[in-house]
């Protein structure tokens, strides 16, 4: 009998340790996975970007030597679409999944935050850091999480974290009205954020079906459902058209 207990104790203790092993509550072997891929694009006439006016803070205009526009709506050459939220929104169940140990940052350089939109995990730290040689106000306003606001002397950081899962955080500085960014919080870590050739990749998804969400700050949001099996790639693309008052 002690034995048989110890020879299931060391399969066990193996089985743990070799690679591919899953846990419960743990994402899929590498072997198992699935990709959902695509891009975003802009349907109709690109808006002008209009020009932020920074006079009221030399200290902030003189950092640019060309006009900063507004990064309300960047579209690319081929119609491409950028800074749009690409996640899953429904389909992995009760899964959950490790919290990142190194934290999402976002800059204030020029008196523009950096990036424009930013996705995050929840609890995971984000890093505010002030890079400009002046004072700003760090103001996210939240629906589903604490409103805060910490001013930031040049060359700090700050640190914070949300604790419920909300996409389209507007962050913004009491000090420079022009300053405006977006944050996306999420529980689980299959998103991304489009860059200027308005594409996407999740990789390392349970096969399974899935409702996917695109999230604009204008143009609002679009969902797909699609179902991905083992090892396969799916594609999709999202389509934005411009809205009234956009």
């Amino acid at each position: 009998m002690k034995g048989s207990y110890l020879i299931v104790v060391i399969a066990l203790a193996i089985a743990i340790c070799t690679p591919g092993y899953l846990a419960v509550g743990a994402g899929p072997s590498s072997a198992d996975t699935a990709t959902v891929k695509g891009t975003v694009k802009f349907e109709g006439a690109a808006p002008t970007s209009t020009r932020i006016n920074m006079s009221s803070d030399p200290s902030c205009a003189r950092q640019h030597h060309t006009p900063v526009l507004a990064e309300d709506i960047l579209v690319g050459k081929d119609r491409e679409l950028q800074d749009v939220v690409v996640f899953v929104a429904d389909g992995l169940g009760n899964r959950t999944f490790d919290v990142p140990t190194e934290p999402a940052v976002i800059e204030q350089k020029g008196c523009i935050y950096q990036p424009h939109v930013l996705a995050l995990r929840v609890n995971q730290k984000l890093k505010v850091i002030n890079n400009d040689p002046c004072l700003h106000n760090i103001h996210p306003v939240p629906a589903n999480n604490r409103e805060w606001n910490k001013a930031q002397a040049p060359t700090s950081t700050v640190e914070e974290t949300f604790p419920r899962e909300e996409i389209g955080i507007p962050l913004k500085c009491n000090v420079h009205p022009w300053m405006r960014s977006y944050l996306a919080v999420f529980k689980h870590p299959y998103f991304a954020v489009t860059g200027k050739d308005g594409s996407f990749d999740l990789s390392n998804l349970p096969p399974g079906t899935y409702t996917i969400e695109a999230w604009h700050e204008k143009l609002g949001t679009a969902t797909q459902k699609i179902t991905v099996g083992s090892n396969e790639t799916k594609t999709v693309q999202f389509v934005f058209k411009s809205r009234v008052g956009s």
